[in-house]
């Protein structure tokens, strides 16, 4: 078998083989660094999301909102301000100038993937003697719900939202005391009030939010709130979640609305991701230069150790092309070996850590993400950090004079 293969993979092998101690020792550093790299970016891309998935199925990406209504100053016939102090006034709940026109724009945006208008407003949920501030929301279902996962978040009945329906959160039905199938009394600030049927109980895991939230139909909100046709938001998602505050800040340069993407509005988590990303890189680099220094230290006392053997094989007429291509393969098999083993024991790591971390509800603490690619990915960066760490190495074998080294 030895004899189809070319001089430089015998030569490589040998030399390997010969310094096995070295040998298993360099390899046994190389599983170690690609072991934590597995296991970091694996750890990192679940955590990510994870923290993706609870944001952005609970919230809209871009949402589109009325701008701050402004006070002038007070001017005197000939245009004269008379009172320069001016106070800012209190925000009415107004609708989006023609919002089914804004809507359309978006819709014909490359960039948007979904639209669906929206109307908020603050509301009393009263049940028997209890009552509870809500802040009620107006939706279409069959658009919301593709912004929104809110069938997703349903622990108790369905997301069922017809005209006399109401999905509400948790937290409020423990409060009201109510569950699936009961009534419940929304007042309005105007006095205007609804008797709704509770179609659903939802928990978006925060407690705050499972307190206030109560998803009704659109028709429903905009009679309670008494803005007949109207809407306060647009929300939207995107192709490009990371575009969010880009695309946000294009859209409120040409239309007359606030734009609020999910990255302003979630600027700490946001940080926080992008600080594990930095420090993940940082974690890569030092380990794949602290491999890359091993495998060329080994190199270098395996130049040293075997300099009248390639001394030996110059003189029997080994160009030094041939010896340069032995110590850069030493090192390319070197850094593939150790991915594969590293690659294995990272995963293996991820898996049990997996399944013994465990958020304070018994919930998985990140999802198991291992794909395909960060495998190859990690295997051909090892493999090159192999064959760069071995180049000095290499060079400098190829350049002994067989004479002096034969000599020693």
């Amino acid at each position: 078998m030895n004899r189809w293969l070319p001089f430089e993979w015998i030569a490589a092998v040998r030399f390997l083989r010969e310094g096995r101690l070295q040998t298993i020792f360099i390899i046994g550093g190389i599983s170690i660094g690609v072991g934590v790299i597995v296991f970091m970016s694996a750890m990192l891309a679940g955590m990510e999301a994870n923290f993706i998935r609870r944001v952005l199925t609970s919230q809209p990406q871009i949402q589109l909102l009325t701008p701050d209504q402004v006070a002038r100053p007070l001017r005197n016939a000939a245009g004269e301000i008379e009172d320069a102090v001016v106070q800012r006034p209190s925000q009415r709940v107004i609708s989006i100038d023609q919002w089914p026109k804004i809507r359309t724009q978006m819709l014909a945006m490359p960039e948007v993937t979904a639209v669906s208008p929206t109307i908020t407003g603050s509301a009393l949920a009263i049940r028997g003697d209890a009552s509870r501030a809500v802040t009620l929301t107006g939706i279409e279902p069959d658009t919301y719900f593709n912004i929104v996962k809110v069938p997703d978040y349903i622990v108790a009945g369905s997301a069922r939202l017809t005209s006399e329906d109401v999905i509400i959160g948790t937290e409020l039905a423990k409060n009201l005391g109510a569950t699936v199938g009961d009534k419940l009394n929304l007042q309005a600030a105007s006095s205007a009030n609804r008797v709704l049927t509770i179609s659903g109980l939802v928990d978006f895991g925060n407690k705050g939010a499972n307190q206030r939230v109560a998803f009704i139909a659109l028709r429903t909100g905009q009679s309670l709130l008494g803005m007949i046709g109207g809407v306060t938001t647009i929300d939207m998602t995107i192709k490009d979640i990371y575009a969010a505050e880009t695309i946000a800040r294009q859209i409120q340069a040409a239309t007359a609305v606030e734009a609020d993407s999910w990255i302003a509005t979630n600027a700490q988590f946001f940080t926080a991701v992008q600080a594990q990303i930095y420090t993940n890189t940082l974690i890569r680099l030092f380990v794949g230069l602290s491999v890359a220094f091993g495998i060329a230290a080994v190199l270098i006392v395996s130049v040293i150790q075997r300099s009248k053997e390639i001394g030996i094989l110059r003189a029997m007429g080994t160009s030094r092309g041939q010896i340069l291509r032995v110590f850069l393969l030493q090192g390319g098999l070197l850094g593939f070996i150790g991915s594969l083993v590293g690659a294995a024991m990272g995963a293996l790591a991820l898996i049990y850590w997996h399944a013994v971390a465990r958020q304070a509800d018994g919930t998985e603490f990140f999802p198991l993400i291992l794909e395909r690619s960060l495998f190859i990915y990690t295997a051909i960066l090892a493999t090159v950090t192999g064959l760069l760490a071995a180049t000095a190495p290499a060079v400098r074998a190829a350049k002994l004079d067989p004479v002096v080294a034969i000599r020693g």
